[in-house]
């Protein structure tokens, strides 16, 4: 029988991102550089991971990835890590969270990103873009 996440839908969800978090942490192309998207997308769509109050911070993220591309999520995913480095000397002002209830469905998930379960290369950016724009979608951000 096979079991589907009650809160993305998919089929072995946790699975498949320990899977996409090992080649993120490949850094490698394509996966690395849209490590804070890939892991943006999966908290929001899984919110039981996410406490309210820190969710506005991956809708950000996407928002800055699918208004100015991949550079302005680095941007801010990178500024988010410096200011939550022991060493900072303030932490990063959370935004505030999102006015709206988790959404009950996505139209894009972790297993439509991964295709056959590996994450190909041919295509994952794209599939990755459609991933974070079904999300901001379903959370009625976009």
């Amino acid at each position: 029988m096979t079991t589907h996440c009650v809160e993305c839908g998919a089929v072995s969800c946790p699975d498949l991102f320990d899977t996409v978090l090992a080649l993120d942490h490949s850094r490698q192309p394509p996966w690395g550089p849209l490590h804070g998207v890939t892991v943006a997308c999966y908290l929001l769509q899984h919110p039981s991971r996410l406490p309210a109050a820190h969710r506005a911070r991956p809708l950000a993220v996407l928002r800055a990835y699918t208004t100015g591309g991949l550079d302005a999520a680095t941007r801010l995913t990178e500024q988010a890590r410096q200011a939550n480095n022991h060493r900072a000397r303030h932490a990063a002002e959370e935004p505030e969270p999102p006015p709206v209830p988790p959404p009950a469905a996505f139209e894009v998930t972790i297993a439509d990103v991964a295709g056959d379960g590996t994450f190909p290369a041919a295509g994952f950016a794209d599939r990755v873009d459609a991933w974070a724009r079904a999300t901001l979608s379903a959370w009625r951000c976009s």
